[in-house]
C-alpha cells in the first residue's frame, strides 16, 4: 500500500496486538437458545461489551467542544527570575513537559474546525511544583469583562432553544446591548477570526495575572504565545470550502505535522506592569476586553513551546484532559481580573461533573512530576488513594506539612473597597482600542474584508438589531459605521439616519 500522511496511515502503521481479561470464543454472534431462540443473560461477554458501549460518552465541554491537542516541551531561553520565582522559569535550558487543546469555541464537538470563532490555546505544563495550566484563547481579549454574563453570552453562540438553530438575533441582540464586547468583535471579523490550522495563529494567556520574585516582589504580567510558523488566515471563502469537504482540517493539519517531524512552535513572551503602574494606569489593566499597549509595555522574551508528539488515544489524552485557571504554582497567582476570578471556580467545577471527582487522579491531568500528598480521599475512580497516609491535619504521623517556600511566594497584600455589584457596561472605555484597532492596525483591504464579514453574518439580524449595530460600529469608526450600513442596504431591514 501506497504511504499517505500519518494521520491517514496511523492504523496501519499500528503493529501491536493487545488482549486483557478471559479470551472470548466466537465474538461474530450472541448466545441464544436455539439459531432463532431469544438470547440468554448469561451471555456474559455480550453484556459485558454492550454496557461498555452504552457508557462511552462524557458530557461534551459546554464550550470549547472541538479540539485537538498534542504535547511537547516548554524551554528557557531567557532569565526573567528577576521577575518571577516559579520553578518552570528557574534556569535557562530547562526544559517541562507540556500539553496542548486548541478548540473553537461555539460549535458542538461534531461542528467544523473552519468557523468564524475564537480558538482556544490551552496549555499544561507539568512543573516540578505541580501543574500549571496557562488557559487561553488565539486572541489577547475578551467580549465581556464581568463573568457574570458569561452563561449568557454562550448561550447566544450556541442554538436556539426552541428552533435547535444558530441564531443571528441572539447573537448581535447580545453583542449591541453589551458593547464592551465590540474589540473583540472588531477582531473576530477581520482577518484573523479564521486561522489557517492551529499552528499558524498565535496564543495568549489574555487575563492578567501576578508574578512574584524569591524576594517577594510582584509585579503584574500577561503572557503572549507567538507563532514560530508565520500568521496564516483562511477567506471566508475557502473556510467554507473546507467546511464541507474536510471539516476536520484543523486536527488533520497539526497531527499530520507532527506526524512527519514538521513541530510546531510558539516563542513565548511576557509584558511586565509593575504596581506603581497598575495604580497610575489610564484604563484598567485588569479588564480583559483591553490588551496594553505594546510601547509601554513591550513583549520580554522567556522561552519556546515545541509540540512533538501526538496523542497516543484521543479520548485518554484529549477529550480527558482538564485545564484550568485556577491550577497555579508558587510564583504565579491570580489578579482581580473579574474573568478570571470567575473562571477560578467554573473549570474546575465542570471537570468534575464531565470526569467525576477525582478527574485529576486521570493520567494526563496528574502532576506526574511530583508526588500527590494532600487529605483528600475516595470518590469515584479514586485511583490514587494515598495508601495509609493520615486523612486529616495537623497531625503527629508525617502526613503532608505546609510549604514555607509556597508561603513565601504569596506575600501579603492589601484590598479594600465597598461591597457591590459594579456593571461597568457604560462607565468604562468601550470604544478606543476596538478604533485602534481598525483605524490603526488593519490595512485597507483587512478593513474592506472586516465591513464585508460583519454584513455577511449581521444581515441575518433583525432590522432594529440591525440599527443599533451600526450605531455602535459608528462609535468605533464613522467609516466602519457607513459601510456596514452600505452594504446592509439591500437587505432592507432597517432605516439608517445616517
Amino acid at each position: 500500500m501506497a504511504s499517505r500522511d500519518p494521520s491517514s496511515d496511523q492504523l496501519v502503521n499500528f503493529k501491536k496486538t493487545l488482549k486483557s481479561g478471559s479470551p472470548v470464543g466466537v465474538k461474530t454472534a450472541i448466545q441464544t437458545v436455539g439459531k432463532n431462540g431469544p438470547a440468554l443473560l448469561q451471555d456474559v461477554n455480550f453484556l459485558d461489551e454492550i454496557s461498555s458501549f452504552d457508557r462511552e460518552r462524557i458530557p461534551e465541554r459546554v464550550v470549547h467542544a472541538k479540539g485537538a491537542g498534542a504535547f511537547g516541551y516548554f524551554e528557557v531561553t531567557h532569565d526573567i527570575s528577576k521577575y518571577c520565582a516559579a520553578k518552570v522559569f528557574e534556569t535557562i535550558g530547562k526544559r517541562t513537559p507540556i500539553a496542548v487543546r486548541f478548540s473553537t469555541v461555539g460549535g458542538e464537538s461534531g461542528s467544523a474546525d473552519t468557523v468564524r470563532d475564537p480558538r482556544g490555546f490551552a496549555l499544561k505544563f507539568y512543573t516540578d511544583d505541580g501543574n500549571w495550566d496557562l488557559v487561553g484563547n488565539n486572541t489577547p481579549v475578551f467580549f465581556i469583562r464581568d463573568p457574570t454574563l458569561f452563561p449568557s453570552f454562550i448561550h447566544t453562540q450556541k442554538r436556539n432553544p426552541a428552533t435547535h438553530l444558530k441564531d443571528a438575533d441572539m447573537f448581535w441582540d447580545f453583542l449591541t446591548l453589551r458593547q464592551e464586547s465590540v474589540h473583540q468583535t472588531v477582531y473576530l471579523f477581520g482577518d484573523r477570526g479564521i486561522p489557517d490550522g492551529y499552528r499558524h495563529m498565535n496564543g495568549y494567556g489574555s487575563h492578567t495575572f501576578k508574578i512574584i520574585n524569591a524576594q517577594g516582589v510582584g509585579h503584574w504580567v500577561k503572557f503572549h504565545y507567538k507563532t514560530n510558523q508565520g500568521i496564516k488566515n483562511l477567506r471566508p471563502e475557502k473556510a467554507a470550502e473546507l467546511a464541507s469537504q474536510d471539516p476536520d482540517y484543523s486536527i488533520r493539519d497539526l497531527y499530520n505535522a507532527i506526524g512527519k517531524g514538521e513541530f510546531p512552535s510558539w516563542t513565548l513572551y511576557i509584558q511586565v506592569m509593575t504596581m506603581a503602574q497598575a495604580e497610575n494606569c489610564k484604563f484598567n489593566p485588569f479588564d480583559l476586553t483591553k490588551v496594553w499597549p505594546h510601547s509601554e509595555y513591550p513583549l520580554i522574551p522567556v522561552g519556546k513551546l515545541v509540540l512533538d508528539r501526538n496523542p497516543k488515544n484521543y479520548f485518554a489524552e484529549v477529550e480527558q484532559i482538564a485545564f484550568s485557571p485556577a491550577n497555579l504554582v508558587p510564583g504565579i497567582e491570580p489578579s482581580p481580573d473579574k474573568m478570571l476570578q470567575g473562571r477560578l471556580f467554573s473549570y474546575s467545577d465542570t471537570h468534575r461533573h464531565r470526569l467525576g471527582a477525582n478527574y485529576l487522579q486521570i493520567p494526563v491531568n496528574c502532576p506526574f512530576r511530583v508526588t500527590v500528598a494532600n487529605y483528600q480521599r475516595d470518590g469515584p475512580q479514586a485511583l490514587q488513594n494515598q495508601n495509609d497516609c493520615p486523612n486529616y491535619f495537623p497531625n503527629s504521623f508525617s502526613g503532608p506539612q505546609e510549604c514555607p517556600r509556597a508561603q513565601r511566594l504569596q506575600p501579603r497584600y492589601n484590598v479594600s473597597g465597598d461591597v457591590d455589584r459594579y456593571d461597568s457596561g457604560q462607565t468604562e472605555d468601550n470604544f478606543t482600542q476596538a478604533t485602534n484597532l481598525y483605524y490603526k492596525v488593519f490595512t485597507l483591504e483587512e478593513k474592506k474584508r472586516t465591513v464585508a464579514n460583519i454584513v455577511g453574518n449581521l444581515k441575518d439580524a433583525a432590522g432594529f438589531i440591525q440599527e443599533r449595530a451600526i450605531k455602535m460600529f459608528t462609535q468605533v469608526h464613522p467609516d466602519l459605521g457607513s459601510q456596514i450600513a452600505a452594504g446592509l442596504a439591500p437587505h432592507k431591514k432597517y432605516h439608517s439616519n445616517l
